[in-house]
């Protein structure tokens, strides 16, 4: 399909002489008329700024939600995840990056506006949204205005996003979102700047005001990278801040690293990501999952309070649900609130993913 969406008008930008400069993000590009930012879908224009991949999609599949990954937030439910092009970090690992890396815009698949969006996750029964694959915060414009199209449906939105965003911007894109997952990448600032181009900090901020300043449930994914970021003194440095910062209850993912993009490291031992699940649960995080691995341990979530099992998992299937059928995400045995979203009954998608077209 070519696509033939025109750009449309960017926000959070100001003018800086003969420069454009980006206020999105904390790269704060500054740019002449023509020129796009390090994203490469923001650009600015004689009039300001405009986002280049608004409408335009690198496909659509609908996916459990634990594959985003979110353990809490109505689980075994499905999700229509997608993504466009482009990103505002320089991760030497990425693990997308023939969508996140592309330059080929006219090579994105599906043209979609957010009514589009919205009416297909409706039509195919879809829980939520995610806007995933490469980071929304790029295409915030885009995403904010399909989560104003899913919420008039009573679909819900989910970001997929590595937080790296400015304040002005930050408060309005995540009170569009009901859930977001926050790839905490490593708790060093070398790998954020070597291995990222970018500025942890930034992101540690982003975490603290979504758990403290608004509702949007939020949960972490770290890819454990040997050689990077696996150490015992980091994982517990990493746990130790999530307990403080932020609260016991944040669910995190540790998750498998496989050789890709521009980085050369082995492939994560599934004993790596036990020896980091058991650090996080010593230092008393309560909710810790493993990903990219098969761990049926890894999977389960259990009651904080009396250890029963909760809900027990096969990759991105349920197979146990020992909540209340009464009280939405109330332990069953000792009526223990579990932090999170929960339906009464479990969602029933399974681990099948299904590719779709936009209808129109």
């Amino acid at each position: 399909m070519t696509n033939t969406t025109p750009p449309q008008p960017g926000r959070w930008w100001a003018r800086d002489g003969e420069k454009i400069q980006c206020n999105l993000c904390p790269r704060h590009c500054r740019m002449k008329p023509g020129q796009r930012g390090f994203c490469f879908v923001r650009q600015a224009t004689e009039n300001g700024m405009e986002l280049t991949t608004y409408g335009r999609s690198s496909g659509f599949c609908i996916d459990p939600i634990e594959k985003k990954p979110l353990n809490h937030f109505f689980p075994g439910t499905s999700v229509l995840s997608f993504g466009t092009a482009g990103c505002n970090l320089a991760c030497k690992f990425c693990q997308n990056w023939d969508i996140s890396k592309s330059r080929a815009m006219d090579s994105l698949m599906d043209t979609a506006s957010p009514e589009d969006i919205a009416n297909t996750a409706k039509r195919y029964g879809c829980n939520s949204v995610a806007f995933t694959y490469n980071d929304p915060v790029i295409f915030a414009e885009y995403a904010i205005d399909i989560a104003q199209a899913c919420r008039e449906r009573k679909v819900k939105n989910v970001a997929v996003t590595a937080g790296y965003i400015n304040k002005p911007a930050r408060q309005e894109f995540f009170q569009s979102m009901d859930a977001t997952n926050v790839d905490l990448k490593a708790f060093t600032q070398r790998f954020y700047k070597e291995l990222c181009g970018s500025d942890i900090e930034y992101v540690k901020d982003t975490l603290r005001y979504l758990v403290h300043e608004t509702d949007t449930w939020v949960e972490i994914t770290t890819l454990v990278i040997p050689e990077e970021n696996d150490s015992d003194k980091e994982l517990h440095e990493l746990a130790t801040w999530i307990r403080e910062a932020l609260t016991p209850n944040v669910p995190i993912h540790f998750t498998a690293y496989h050789p890709d993009y521009k980085l050369d490291r082995p492939k994560t031992p599934a004993s790596t990501l036990t020896k980091a699940r058991a650090i996080a649960i010593e230092e008393g995080l309560q909710f810790v999952y493993t990903g990219n691995v098969h761990d049926p341990d890894g999977d389960k979530t259990r009651c904080p309070n009396c250890d029963s099992l909760l809900i027990k998992r096969d990759w991105y299937a349920l197979v146990g649900w020992g909540l209340s059928s009464e009280i939405p995400g109330a332990c069953a045995r000792c009526g223990t609130k579990i932090p999170g979203h929960f339906s009464i009954k479990p969602g029933r998608w399974g681990r099948k993913r299904q590719p779709v077209r936009i209808a129109r």
